[in-house]
């Protein structure tokens, strides 16, 4: 499949005491996605913001906001997330109690709408849903804490996600990948068959500008 791709700088790895600036140097260098993890401390064991900083940044750029909510019952706040600027809202199928009520809401909501999965989730436990996604994220570490090793074993997942959406003509879904990517581990993801890659320390940590254009790079 040729979709788009996509470099989605995550806000987690950022210095909030100039986070609008370091948005719009990621912006201007070319990101096309923000991406902006939402933690509450029970499903991941850190907390990170909510509401009201996607509320505040929504309104310095109009980037698209692909918001990750690693969070308990998420079908309780799709509606607030989308209302504070999320264009695309993504739900952990481990949090889920009926996966494909969650992600019709999402649309229905007008959010596009993403399937995640950890590290240790079969690739098999999001099949049933793809006909009701726009992207599936595939974790390549555990989520919840910043600046972990890109985990390999997870590649041939990626792989056998991409495959299976090839087999179903599924060709507008998105394969996103979060973890450890960096210059260094993005062409794994790549060839595996992922399009939107999530970059944290790899964009946010020293030249903003430089990381993004050399990361643009590598996706070519």
């Amino acid at each position: 499949m040729n979709r788009e791709r996509i470099l989605a700088p995550s806000i987690l790895a950022a210095d909030f005491t100039n986070l609008g600036e370091e948005i719009k140097t990621a912006v201007d260098a070319g990101a096309k996605y923000l991406h902006i993890d939402v933690m509450d401390g029970l499903y991941v064991p850190s907390i990170s913001f909510g509401l009201p900083v996607i509320e505040s940044i929504r309104k310095c750029t109009d980037i698209i906001f692909d918001v990750h909510l690693m969070i308990v019952k998420p079908e309780r706040y799709l509606e607030a997330f989308k209302n504070s600027g999320a264009d695309l809202i993504t739900v952990h199928i481990e949090t889920l109690e009926k996966p494909e009520e969650t992600l019709k809401k999402i649309r229905e909501l007008g959010a596009k709408a993403g399937l995640a999965l950890n590290p240790e989730t079969p690739i098999e436990s999001v099949y049933p849903c793809l006909e009701l996604v726009d992207m599936v994220l595939v974790m390549t570490v555990r989520p919840g804490i910043g600046g972990q090793d890109y985990i390999h074993e997870c590649t041939p997942k990626i792989r056998a996600l991409n495959e299976e959406l090839t087999k179903r003509n599924l060709e507008n879904v998105d394969i996103e990948v979060d973890g450890g990517l960096r210059l260094d581990t993005v062409d794994e993801a790549l060839n595996a068959g992922a399009n939107v890659i999530v970059a944290g320390s790899a964009v946010f940590e020293g030249d903003v500008h430089k990381n993004v254009t050399d990361l643009l790079r590598k996706l070519g």
